[in-house]
């Protein structure tokens, strides 16, 4: 058997990191107003979408091997990583609104993927659509693959 390794950076990781982020380099508490210019960050939901594509093509071009490696890789356990990956059984046009949500601030996230783990176990995109509608999210129903007119 043959075993490959392969360094594969997956960027800032955990909480630990987000966390130090957010506080001030003097060690102080965080801010409490953003400053005047910024808009926000992205939405967490976004950021997973964006990463359950991401570890997708790794897996389908072989950097990966499978799934167990990949949650190893991303110092997440193995169930979590099913469910990011189960992200991909949305509808294009709902993973793609998810993608462009609006940047958020503070703690205001509209959907969490707590709150599409129903919906991406529905069979049917039309009820997919319907289901993340009742969640608040602005979805184009079967404006993916059609040409503007």
């Amino acid at each position: 058997m043959t075993k490959v390794v392969r360094k594969l950076d997956l960027g800032a990781r955990g909480r630990h990191v987000a966390a130090s982020r957010r506080r001030p380099a003097t060690g102080g508490p965080a801010p409490a107003e953003p400053a005047e210019g910024d808009v926000g960050r992205v939405p967490r939901i976004s950021v997973l979408m964006a990463l359950a594509i991401r570890f997708d093509g790794l897996l389908r071009d072989g950097t990966v091997p499978n799934l167990t490696e990949l949650a190893r890789l991303a110092h997440v356990t193995q169930p979590r990583m099913t469910q990011i990956m189960n992200l991909l059984h949305l509808a294009p046009d709902i993973q793609e609104a998810l993608l462009f949500l609006p940047p958020v601030r503070g703690r205001d996230e509209c959907i969490s993927e707590r709150d599409l783990r129903n919906v991406a176990a529905r069979p049917r995109w039309r009820q997919q659509r319907i289901h993340v509608r009742r969640l608040g999210v602005a979805v184009a129903a079967g404006t993916v693959g059609r040409r503007p007119e």
